[in-house]
């Protein structure tokens, strides 16, 4: 049910909570903008009142502020945050600014702050009230509802320590508010929690250089909390695995047999395989010829048609029964599958001079036609698999001399149930292992193909060593440029805006600025050594590293060129908090590879100047 509810203006919301003596608040609203926005609405109602007192030591507090933080000056929330009391918090304002409203607020020198949920989990803002505007928030996928553990980081923001006996929750109404589920939410239980282990190369290549072999190191992956839950439900196969075992030992014991339910295993295990074995063999010579068509009429080989078989066609293509060729004539012809006779064993190009080629070869005797199989053939087949069926079934029988024959097959047949039950349970364990190590053994083909680890050995290379210490987003593509000699033919600026490229998130934006020609053919050429990863990675199971953010590349390029902060703001027209994200992210990739002196000394150096470009002031 959808609770279309007219939404409170931030200006009346805030003297609301201010007649019922409930600020100082936080209220959470559901995006950046309309963080801002509602601070602005705020500032602008001239009926606010204003605490001269706080006002005064606001500005005292933010020109101390200032000295070590030169950046904040300029702000565009600068008057609002000062003359009203009221801050929007989210990840688009610089650090600075967060900071400096987070120190206001523990002051006891704001009104209220307008807030995205994400500011619960982090931070700790003193507040009499917590207000939730929405039942949803947004995230990096689009709109998805409140989980039970977000709202309660939330509301555990209100009543302030030593000052407050209780805090207060307030549900404010908008077309996405949603009571009844606030109130569920509220009595739940938290969520889960969710391991973030994954399968890295960088975590692989360290924990088989810690750990010297496979074997520990899949060990070690089963004893993560990521396995927690893997682990439980293994536990409850196992249990219900002894249960069975329990009850086919007793009544085993109970019949006087010398068996075990291992022996059952394998009594199950011959069966199906001989049955299966019995579904593949055509039972009559026509099915046994239409399997025979079917595997041996390909594109490219010469047959006849029909009992005579005096005209000879050359295969050009199959689609289902019917064969498209082109005769000995050179016109063309369409068959029946089943029609053809005779089929001969060459392969030749599909052209009339090959045709008259096959046709001049099967004349000559270099091109023999193949046998078509017997029905008997296949029949000795089966004939001999039962034989060694029924002689290794003999072999159950002959342990237990003192039981009736007719007793123990009676027994084994009658317990083929327990033992395909512990055959798939067994099975379902090693499945449930494997969604955890097989990530693991993917990543370890990918790493042997390119050299960073052996499989056989075990072990890691030289270069996987040195791989191992770069902790970046996407380690194995800057180790196949560092590898190719890549950063040693660049300048700072263009290593710095390759780097921002594979550093930034793939679907944030960063404006629209231009990249010069030099970092395009940069980035052109580095697309190369992209595209053959991702085919290896392909190959083996692994989902290829997301595509290179280009308008990263420019906004960095441009910083590295020298442009100072104020402009490269107004330029990109980003927010600034994700540009500070972005350049102190490059900056510390660019510190990883600076720190590579011995393996590649050149691009060590070159990385650590374009790390001091990065991290120049505002970016700490």
């Amino acid at each position: 049910m959808r609770y279309r509810l007219p939404e409170i203006p931030p200006p009346r919301l805030i003297k609301t909570l201010r007649s019922y003596d409930l600020l100082p608040a936080i209220i959470f609203v559901p995006s950046r903008r309309r963080c801002d926005e509602a601070a602005s609405e705020v500032a602008l109602d001239r009926s606010q009142l204003i605490d001269h007192g706080k006002q005064i030591a606001r500005q005292q507090i933010f020109d101390e502020f200032l000295k070590e933080n030169p950046e904040i000056a300029k702000h565009k929330h600068r008057k609002i945050l000062l003359n009203s009391g009221i801050a929007s918090h989210h990840a688009g304002h610089i650090p600075a600014w967060k900071l400096l409203v987070e120190k206001l607020m523990s002051a006891g020198l704001l009104n209220a702050i307008f807030a995205t949920s994400t500011v619960a989990a982090g931070v700790d803002f003193p507040a009499r009230t917590v207000v939730i505007s929405n039942a949803d928030t947004r995230g990096n996928d689009g709109w998805r509802p409140l989980q039970a553990s977000e709202l309660q980081q939330m509301t555990g923001r209100a009543g302030r320590r030593g000052k407050d006996n209780v805090g207060f929750v307030v549900l404010a109404p908008s077309n996405f508010q949603n009571p009844p589920r606030i109130a569920k939410l509220l009595s739940s239980p938290p969520d889960d929690l969710q391991s973030q282990f994954r399968a890295t190369y960088s975590s692989l290549l360290n924990l088989l250089d810690a750990f010297g072999n496979f074997d520990q190191l899949r060990q070690i992956v089963e004893k993560s909390f990521a396995f927690r839950d893997t682990g439980r439900k293994i536990a409850r196969i196992n249990e219900k695995i002894k249960n069975r075992e329990d009850q086919l030992t007793a009544r085993i014991k109970k019949n006087g047999f010398d068996l075990t339910p291992d022996d059952l295993r394998g009594f199950e295990r011959l069966t199906a395989a001989k049955t299966r074995l019995e579904e593949k063999i055509p039972t009559t010579r026509a099915e046994l010829r239409s399997e025979w068509l079917r595997e041996n009429v390909k594109v490219g080989r010469m047959v006849t048609k029909g009992r005579s078989g005096r005209r000879y066609y050359l295969v050009i293509s199959i689609y289902g029964d019917k064969v498209v060729t082109m005769r000995d004539d050179g016109k063309g012809s369409t068959l029946s599958l089943h029609s053809v006779n005779r089929i001969f064993e060459n392969s030749y190009p599909i052209s009339e001079k090959a045709l008259e080629t096959a046709f001049f070869d099967i004349e000559e005797g270099r091109n023999p036609p193949l046998a078509e199989p017997k029905l008997t053939a296949k029949a000795d087949v089966l004939d001999e698999t039962i034989g060694l069926f029924e002689s290794t079934a003999k072999k159950f029988y002959e342990t237990n001399k003192r039981s009736d024959r007719d007793d123990i097959s009676a027994f084994l047949w009658e317990s083929l149930n327990d033992a395909s039950f512990l055959r798939r349970s067994e099975r379902d364990i090693e499945i449930l292992r494997n969604e955890i190590w097989l990530p693991f053994e993917h990543r370890a083909k990918v790493l042997d193909h390119f050299g960073y680890l052996s499989l056989s050995e075990e072990k890691v290379s030289n270069s996987g060593k040195w791989l191992a210490d770069v902790r970046v987003d996407r380690p194995l593509l800057v180790g196949e440029a560092l590898k190719n000699g890549l950063f040693e033919k660049l300048e700072p600026t263009q290593i710095a805006g390759l780097m921002a490229a594979l550093a930034a998130d793939e679907d944030r934006e960063y404006g629209e600025l231009y990249l010069s020609e030099t970092i395009l053919d940069v980035l052109t050429e580095f697309e190369n050594t992209v595209f053959q990863v991702s085919n290896i990675e392909w190959k083996f199971g692994v989902e290829p590293s997301p595509q290179m953010n280009f308008s990263a590349a420019a906004a960095a390029e441009s910083w590295a060129d020298g442009t100072g902060w104020d402009d490269l703001v107004h330029e990109t027209r980003a927010a600034e908090g994700d540009l500070v994200r972005l350049l102190s992210r490059t900056g510390e990739a660019l510190l990883q590879i600076a720190n590579l002196k011995k393996s590649h000394p050149e691009s060590a150096r070159k990385a650590r100047l374009a790390s001091e470009i990065m991290l120049r002031e505002p970016i700490r």
